[in-house]
């Protein structure tokens, strides 16, 4: 199996050193999807209202939640899954799926990823904020960071 075989599906796993109930926490709530994943996400009446430092924004509505091992979203266009499963230890074995990406975002979308989960490992495992929240240095400019 080739690196994302999938044409209009993203899959990415991550390890957490947090518990699946921590890590499920995270997604769900407003100040838990702050530390990770935008500059503001908080939810009403299940719709989440993406904004980030670029000043975009969108509606993301929750679709599912399944504490503490499914939390899903409608997220740009597709159907973003958290899959969570214990690790045997006290941690998190996350499995993410991306479904209905459209085929000239795929790209960008598996990279994007990359700018979500790492700074979600961060926040959980660490404490640690790895967005510069510098509207000069977004994504749209080139840099590592949303």
């Amino acid at each position: 199996m080739g690196f994302q075989p999938h044409p209009d599906r993203v899959t990415w796993r991550l390890h957490l050193a947090t518990s699946p109930q921590g890590v499920y926490d995270a997604l769900n709530s407003d100040e838990g999807r702050a530390s990770f994943w935008a500059e503001s996400a908080a939810e009403s009446e299940g719709v989440i209202h993406f904004q980030f430092i670029n000043g975009e924004q969108f509606p993301g509505r929750v679709l599912r939640r399944t504490k503490p091992t499914l939390w899903s979203v409608e997220y740009l266009g597709s159907v973003v899954e958290f899959h969570l499963e214990p690790d045997g230890r006290s941690g998190t074995d996350l499995t993410m799926h991306d479904v209905g990406v459209a085929p000239q975002h795929r790209d960008e979308v598996t990279a994007g990823w990359l700018n979500v989960l790492l700074p979600m490992k961060a926040a959980l495992d660490h404490g640690i904020d790895l967005h510069s929240h510098d509207p000069a240095r977004s994504w749209d400019q080139g840099y590592v960071d949303h």
